[in-house]
């Protein structure tokens, strides 16, 4: 049995609980944002920072891929076009707090693996690359020079290129992600993991068979101008706050919104802008007409139900409910689909969903009145072992009804951090299509790889079972993100070589190869001066808009260098100067690498001018544009799917991974999950009250989460505080990090090899 113990840096014991919030932001989430900020960088740094975050003369957000309002589109940005988990982020970034030499000479690694990801997380930016050789104790500073040969020289010495991993994070800017992947393709491989692996990798497996691109089809204008938004397995007012915004003003013009969610969140039911007066003194905006409390894993028998009761309105009144001439037009399949769902079982529907049929009756009523539907989900919909058959269904439901392609309507999977989409655009990708590498192989006169590569499951099998010996990670938190925390800890553990490229510490660091290194780079909000002067990069947002990113501030310690310049240096030292990629004026000049974007990348035809222009400008996407779809069958593509949802033995519970409202994926800002009243603990886990009385739990009682996967194996996370929470019935809750551990490696959703973070079987013990 795996375990998994809390740490002693967080007094769990000193956990508060509220009654849950019934609206989101207003103007606690002003103060709890300049509060952070000011904490963290002083008063007149947060005032420099937040002014220019998300502004056409700023920088990005290094947290969520909401994106910003256009011009073109007839609308305007805001003075401040941030929201609280925002300022977090950038405060976080933008820290005075500092890690040097002298702390890594205090604190050995394993004192630092005994600590907590919040803990880590708080003591500041690291200022110097640093190894920890092969039988030490503690990380000591290193040469950025003797760093690549280390990182070069182990490169060298495999049998083959793909026994090292790259993986990327969301944060890495397009620049970045294209030199990256360029490097790991001409040192010989396609080992290409990335965070996308773990979150909307179903969207991109589902929607690239449905109508031909893996990308969402709306526009922030189609949100603002929707009759109807359905907003499933998602927690805007937690990991996309500026979506409220979105919603409040498309209930401005009348829009109604279905929200469909084990948990009740706060955000989708009602919104107090703080950048207007009634969200002020105001109620604030309702946002939610129908709360749909749906049971973990029922989201492909709602959508189902959904679907059968359009189809027979249909056949009842003919014309009136299904898009003829977008159907027999534009669509394949759709006669398969009416026959799937002409009967279905509505015992089964009512065990998956938990749902009473009169409200599923009522959505499916609202969807056939809307004439602009857009439909967004996140992660509650992606980490099912069914989530690609779910999201298809969704589509099947767009399609019937001809939201595709139409003002005010569409698909929108929610992307949860900062870059991911852009990543996959530019190549970071372990099955990247050949179009794209033969145009890569073309334009820079270098062979290729075409076996794909490793995802980050299939990565984490390799290194644990000795395949994979050099692990690289370009940002992000590897082993706090990923499944099976044990088993991926082991895994880090048993490479040759790890290497992290990161601002702040993490998890990762903590669990080193037998040789590790902590390569520091600039962060999204600080200055990149090269050669050529001062650089700016460029980022997608969730929409497929393309911009600009320039960071203002002084680097944290003159030691840093961007990610772009680690990537040229290391394949230097990797390929040598003959090499037919010229590194060395990539390194200095980011317009050059953006003139190859442009003739790799599809759609980034002339880059550079039009990067430039004052918004960006917006990937092209066939569905949307043209209702035109690049699919086998040349249209878009109903599909129909068996019925499945989770079972549950008797005496279990059904777990899902969740985010606390002051955390960021795997950064976590503070202990104060605002929303849901639970405050300064992290290791609780949220049970219906009917459930724990049933299983004969009281309230506050601390218990051990056991998981027990399919193979017979079990896995223990302990010490968890009971808490009794209105979700739905037979759920609970957890938050991610601490309760990966509990997710079997092996435990993933069909077709996209993402991890089943959403529907774990839980049973609950006393603590042991």
């Amino acid at each position: 049995m795996t375990r998994n113990a809390p740490r002693a840096d967080i007094d769990e014991a000193a956990l508060e609980v509220h009654k849950p919030k019934e609206w989101a932001a207003g103007i606690p989430g002003v103060a709890v944002s300049l509060l952070r900020g000011v904490e963290q960088m002083g008063a007149g740094r947060t005032v420099k920072t937040l002014r220019l975050l998300n502004q056409r003369d700023g920088f990005d957000c290094p947290g969520c891929a909401w994106p910003e309002p256009r011009a073109e589109d007839g609308e305007h940005r805001k003075l401040a076009e941030f929201c609280e988990n925002g300022a977090k982020a950038v405060a976080e970034e933008a820290t005075k707090r500092r890690v040097g030499r002298e702390f890594f000479a205090q604190h050995p690694v394993e004192e630092l693996h005994g600590r907590t990801d919040y803990w880590l997380g708080q003591q500041g930016r690291l200022t110097e690359p640093v190894v920890l050789r092969e039988g030490g104790t503690h990380y000591e500073p290193i040469a950025w020079d003797e760093a690549f040969r280390l990182i070069a020289g182990k490169l060298k010495e495999l049998d083959s290129p793909d026994e090292a991993i790259f993986y990327t994070s969301g944060r890495t800017s397009n620049e970045a992600a294209f030199l990256y992947q360029l490097l790991v393709r001409s040192f010989g491989t396609n080992n290409l993991p990335d965070c996308s692996n773990m979150c909307h990798e179903s969207s991109g497996a589902a929607l690239s068979e449905a109508y031909g691109i893996g990308k969402g089809s709306v526009s922030l204008a189609d949100i603002h101008h929707a009759d109807l938004i359905v907003v499933v397995g998602q927690n805007p007012g937690t990991n996309h706050p500026r979506m409220l915004s979105a919603l409040e003003e498309a209930k401005g013009r009348g829009a109604k919104v279905i929200a469909v969610n084990p948990l009740p969140e706060a955000g989708l039911m009602r919104f107090k802008n703080p950048q207007n007066p009634r969200g002020v003194v105001g109620k604030g905006t309702p946002l939610a007409d129908e709360f749909a409390q749906i049971r973990l894993g029922g989201d492909l028998a709602l959508f189902q139900a959904i679907g059968h009761l359009l189809l027979s309105w249909e056949e009842a009144a003919p014309g009136t409910i299904v898009d003829r001439e977008f159907v027999e037009s534009s669509t394949h399949g759709f006669d398969d689909w009416a026959k799937n769902l002409s009967e279905i079982d509505w015992a089964a529907i009512d065990e998956a969903t938990g749902l009473d049929r009169a409200q599923i009756e009522r959505m499916a009523r609202m969807i056939a009145a809307s004439e602009r539907t857009v439909y967004c989900w996140a992660m509650g919909v992606t980490q099912h072992r069914h989530a690609v058959a779910t999201i298809q269904e969704i589509s099947n439901l767009a399609f019937a009804r001809g939201m595709i392609g139409k003002p005010g309507a569409g698909l929108c999977p929610v992307r949860g951090h900062s870059n991911v989409q852009g990543d996959r655009t530019m190549g970071v990708w372990e099955k990247m299509p050949e179009s794209f590498l033969s145009r890569l192989e073309d334009e820079f006169g270098i062979p290729v790889p075409r076996k794909h590569g490793l995802d980050t499951v299939d990565s984490i099998r390799a290194m644990r079972d000795g395949r994979g010996k050099v692990f690289i990670g370009m940002g992000g938190n590897f082993a706090a993100a990923t499944p099976d925390s044990g088993l991926t800890e082991r895994a880090l553990r048993s490479c040759e070589l790890t290497v992290h490229v990161s601002t702040k510490l993490n998890r990762s660091h903590v669990v080193p190869g037998r040789t590790a290194l902590i390569l520091p780079t600039l962060g999204r909000t600080e200055r990149d001066a090269q050669a050529a002067g001062e650089q700016f990069v460029t980022v997608e947002d969730s929409m497929s808009c393309v911009h600009v990113s320039r960071g203002r501030l002084k680097p944290a310690s003159e030691h840093l260098l961007s990610e772009v310049a680690i990537i040229c240096r290391l394949a230097t030292e990797l390929f040598g100067d003959g090499h037919a990629v010229p590194w060395r004026d990539f390194e200095g000049n980011y317009d050059l690498i953006r003139d190859r974007i442009a003739q790799v990348v599809p759609g980034c035809e002339d880059y550079n001018a039009k990067v430039r222009q004052p918004d960006g400008f917006v990937l092209p996407h066939p569905p949307r544009d043209s209702r035109s779809f690049r699919t086998s069958t040349g249209k878009a593509n109903f599909t129909t799917s068996e019925l499945e949802f989770p079972r549950v033995p008797a005496g279990r519970l059904l777990l899902q991974t969740l985010r606390s409202h002051d955390q960021y994926n795997t950064t976590i800002y503070g202990l104060s999950d605002r929303y849901r009243g639970i405050e300064d603990a992290r290791r609780v886990v949220l049970v219906n009250a009917d459930d724990l009385a049933e299983l004969g739990f009281a309230d506050g009682r601390l218990v051990d989460l056991v998981s027990e996967w399919e193979d017979g194996s079990e896995r223990r996370a302990e010490h968890f505080r009971v808490v009794a929470y209105p979700t739905a019935r037979g759920c609970a809750a957890a938050y991610f990090p601490e309760a990966n551990a509990l997710v079997p490696l092996d435990s993933v959703a069909k077709k996209s090899n993402t991890p089943v973070s959403k529907a774990i079987v839980l049973r609950l013990e006393p603590a042991s």
